[in-house]
């Protein structure tokens, strides 16, 4: 994984020096801010590559300052890191628009996976569309929506990053082994039903009660979606 450069926004001083210090031990660039207002300002430059912002900030909280970013048009990823693990807290926070939510406490190896996965994203997304639209199904990458038909469908992280890479590839045939790499950021097979158990998850969410089915499986080789076929 190359360097990258993170803000972290945290007004816990001992929390923000120990994610520093780990940072910068794991061979990236490492800067802090300790209220909202601050971190606004340090990340509005756009001159990161992933921010960490806890949600219960001084002079700013945290979903209200990754709303002002938004606004502004910074795209740079937001890892949101709160004490707030609940999926009503979870889903306000990706709804404000973060895009990946780790309770506290957490395992700082976990941590630094999801940051090299957003990272990682971010660079790879250069220059690609924002907006995916399959018939009625439409997936916005930067607001974090999806609404098929004109209604909105709350997905799970990881659902979200499994339906984007989908409709990235629309109409081709997408592998276990591309969904393990892309989505999941596995590079070997951990032997189980992960990818079925989501994409069951998925299909219901985006094409139940639906005459037409999006999200199909191509038996022996993988997964597609695509429009204009009637559920059999």
């Amino acid at each position: 994984m190359s360097r990258m450069k993170i803000l972290i926004i945290e007004d816990d001083s001992e929390a923000a020096a120990y994610l520093v210090k780990a940072f910068r031990e794991a061979g990236h660039v490492a800067d802090h801010a300790g209220d909202g207002l601050d971190g606004y300002a340090l990340a509005r430059d756009g001159n990161y590559d992933v921010l960490i912002v806890d949600r219960m900030l001084p002079k700013l909280d945290g979903l209200s300052l990754i709303g002002g970013l938004r606004e502004q048009k910074v795209e740079t990823p937001v890892l949101i890191l709160s004490a707030l693990g609940q999926v009503d807290d979870r889903v306000k926070g990706l709804r404000a628009g973060g895009d990946d939510y780790l309770a506290k406490p957490y395992a700082f190896s976990e941590l630094l996976a999801r940051v090299e996965v957003l990272s990682r994203r971010r660079r790879g997304n250069s220059g690609e569309a924002t907006i995916y639209r399959v018939g009625d199904l439409e997936l916005d990458r930067l607001a974090h929506k999806l609404t098929r038909a004109g209604r909105e469908i709350t997905l799970q992280p990881r659902e979200f990053r499994l339906l984007e890479y989908l409709m990235k590839h629309a109409g081709q045939v997408v592998t276990r082994t591309m969904l393990l790499e892309h989505v999941w950021d596995y590079h070997f097979d951990p032997q189980t039903n992960v990818i079925d158990v989501h994409v069951s998850r998925l299909r219901s969410k985006i094409d139940k009660g639906h005459e037409v089915s999006l999200l199909h499986t191509i038996r022996g080789a993988g997964y597609m979606i695509r429009e204009g076929s009637r559920p059999t």
